[in-house]
């Protein structure tokens, strides 16, 4: 069973948010796969977790590159696991990976696009009844979480 989080973007958009969602998953010695709707994206979110903050980087590789199981992040464009990750992000509105064996995913969509929005809401339908933990977490108007489900 996992526990599967659904973060409603609003306040900031999603280069703000990831790094720390990364940066706290990564202390708790998870290891972290983040799968892409939009691979072409892959690429600027690599530059942007070597370079979001100038004192610190997240250590993370490109699926399909050398080493890519070994890496603590590992950024993908598809539903496999090589890098034994504990926790799963999905972004830029990728689908549900057949295999929900994590202890946590998380779904992070773009409130102010609808398709975003509407493909959040049927990943909700699908993951309602089963032995999954649902929450939904939305931002307020000053960017923090507020709990809605």
């Amino acid at each position: 069973m996992a526990e599967v989080l659904f973060y409603h973007l609003q306040a900031q958009p999603l280069e703000e948010v990831l790094p720390g969602l990364l940066e706290r998953s990564l202390a708790r010695n998870w290891r972290v796969v983040v799968e892409s709707g939009a691979p072409e994206q892959l690429e600027e979110l690599d530059t942007l977790l070597w370079t979001y903050r100038e004192e610190s980087f997240l250590p993370h590789g490109l699926d399909g590159n050398e080493f890519a199981g070994e890496q603590p992040i590992l950024l993908t464009g598809s539903d496999a696991n090589p890098n034994r990750a504990h926790i799963r992000f999905l972004i830029h509105d990728a689908a549900l990976p057949e295999d929900l064996n994590y202890e946590r995913l998380v779904l992070l969509f773009d409130g102010l696009d609808e398709l975003s929005v509407q493909s959040a809401r049927q990943h909700w339908k699908a993951l309602k009844g089963t032995e999954h933990e649902l929450t939904y977490w939305q931002q307020n108007e000053a960017g923090r979480w507020q709990k809605k489900a």
